[in-house]
């Protein structure tokens, strides 16, 4: 999908703006407004990027990169060649994925380890073949310590019979039983309530999830796809 076309998905995502690293951003009010006016995003945080010359800007749509004169951008991964070719837009990412996720928590489905010593929040669709692999094996991912929280990303998007159906399974009366029902092939009936299934897929849009499974681990890095257990905690040690 075309950049204009992805960040435009967005636009209309609501997030508190964190308080920008200004003291090194001198045109920092106009570069927003340009940003903003331009491409539709939100604009979170503006700081100096590690290319001389260039602004990191974090917004609704993950990270960019834009010159000091706001003339030019680039939106892409950078990375860290001597630093063993460390993702350095992902770890700009990280720590306000943390923040973002703590307002969702009381809307998470739990699956909780008895054992915890891990907490891997997983963006899930319940047609999804991988997630539903990953549903499958939940009590190993639970033995090895790993307690798994869910959230709604809907792959066909907002509104559509796939978003109709994970809100009716997060608005069951039993919601951990309906998700396992829903990832056998089952119907759940029909459901409403308070939980806002938009909500939690237009923050997966803004963490850069273009596709389910999506984990998310404590440190708030994200790792695309299904990992199996024993893979997931060896992913998540390497990270600590």
């Amino acid at each position: 999908m075309k950049l204009t076309k992805t960040l435009a998905l967005v636009a209309s995502l609501v997030i508190t703006p964190m308080v920008s690293a200004a003291s090194d951003v001198a045109n920092e009010s106009a570069l927003k407004q340009k940003l903003t006016d331009t491409l539709g995003v939100n604009v979170m945080t503006i700081q100096p990027s590690p290319i001389d010359g260039l602004y990191q800007v974090l917004t609704d749509r993950g990270v960019l990169y834009v010159t000091k004169d706001g003339a030019k951008l680039f939106h892409g991964n950078l990375y860290d060649i001597d630093n063993g070719m460390k993702n350095l837009t992902e770890a700009a990412l990280a720590g306000p994925r943390i923040a973002l996720l703590e307002p969702f928590e009381d809307e998470m489905l739990v699956y909780k380890a008895k054992n915890e010593k891990h907490v891997v929040t997983v963006f899930t669709d319940v047609d999804c073949g991988y997630c539903r692999k990953l549903h499958h094996q939940m009590q190993g991912y639970n033995d090895l310590g790993i307690t798994i929280r869910y959230l709604a990303y809907p792959r066909a998007g907002i509104p559509s019979a796939n978003a109709d159906e994970m809100q009716a399974v997060w608005c069951a009366k039993d919601p951990l039983k309906a998700m396992t029902e829903a990832k056998a092939g089952g119907n759940v009936k029909a459901a409403s309530c308070d939980v806002d299934i938009a909500a939690q897929y237009k923050l997966g849009m803004s963490f850069g999830v273009n596709g389910t499974p999506a984990l998310i681990l404590e440190n708030g890095t994200m790792v695309p796809g299904y990992q199996a257990p024993a893979e997931l905690l060896r992913t998540i040690e390497s990270n600590l």
